[in-house]
């Protein structure tokens, strides 16, 4: 059955001028991982090779793989292709709908090293979204520990995007930039970075903390801001810093809650206009109560 483009979670809404954290139903836009394979050469020497995978919200899959094709100049015309289609004799190894295989006609050409020279690759246990954790998990990401401190002030939350905004410089000028934050528990911006891509911003200023010993050994004692929307990469890239909260202005997918509920991770959405919601990790944030289990999961719809 296909993944839906909507996923339904439970989670907890911050409202500053009413002080008040109440927990109430919401829809996340479900984020899941593409394979792209791709079939060419002649009849008699047919090769099929997992080309890509994208990160993606499910719906029009096929558009989507012959897009990419085009735009990465391993087609320049759709007659170049002989078929293309969800596969469906997968097994137990994916996700029904998250592999489409593309077929190319026997005349084409296909350089090799065009096939090669990038791309975020599948694990052996096929493409779906535990494939994605368990992918982060063979990278070393930890699961982080339920913090000794004291729980996280709300004022604090509610006051950290209009701290964000005022120091960016470059944003100022442009109107065009992401921005990532590095935060104090008590709201003390401490490190920003820009960037045109909100994983570059991120990236970038994890770099800059790493750079000073002693913020490097503060991190997992702060909080991350940043200005757009959270997907799974920016919840992956929070957690190997050791940073165990994550804020946004935007909504999450997904996969970001899923994955941030895995590894202990406190996801913050919607930090706009005096409110926030919570998705995951309530615990650490005052005046919210803890849900049975702990913490909040996406599940597919």
């Amino acid at each position: 059955m296909p993944v839906a483009p909507v996923s339904p979670v439970s989670i907890y809404r911050h409202n500053q001028a009413e002080g008040t954290a109440n927990e109430c139903p919401d829809l996340l836009a479900t984020e899941e991982p593409l394979e792209i394979r791709l079939g060419h050469g002649p009849a008699h020497q047919r090769t099929q090779r997992s080309l890509a995978v994208t990160m993606r919200t499910p719906g029009h899959d096929l558009e989507l793989a012959l897009g990419f094709l085009f735009a990465e100049g391993i087609v320049q015309h759709p007659n170049q292709i002989q078929s293309i289609r969800h596969c469906t004799d997968l097994g137990r190894q994916a996700v029904a709908g998250n592999i489409v295989r593309v077929e190319l006609r026997a005349d084409v050409a296909v350089t090799l090293t065009t096939l090669d020279r990038n791309f975020y690759m599948t694990s052996s246990c096929g493409v779906c979204g535990k494939a994605s954790i368990e992918a982060i998990r063979v990278a070393g990401c930890p699961v982080l520990p339920r913090s000794p401190l004291p729980a996280l002030n709300p004022d604090v939350i509610h006051a950290l995007p209009g701290t964000l905004r005022q120091a960016q410089r470059v944003f100022a000028h442009t109107g065009g930039l992401h921005a990532a934050g590095l935060f104090s528990r008590t709201g003390e911006l401490l490190l920003l970075r820009e960037d045109v891509g909100r994983h570059n911003a991120l990236d970038k200023l994890v770099g800059a903390a790493l750079s000073h010993p002693d913020l490097a050994q503060q991190l997992p004692n702060h909080l991350l801001l940043v200005s757009g929307r959270l997907s799974f990469e920016l919840v992956q890239k929070t957690i190997m810093a050791g940073v165990p909260v994550l804020v946004a202005v935007g909504a999450p997918s997904s996969l970001a809650v899923q994955t941030a509920a895995e590894f202990g991770l406190t996801l913050l959405g919607f930090a706009r206009n005096g409110q926030f919601n919570s998705y995951s990790g309530h615990e650490r944030i005052a005046a919210a109560t803890q849900p049975p289990g702990g913490v909040v999961k996406a599940h597919h719809a």
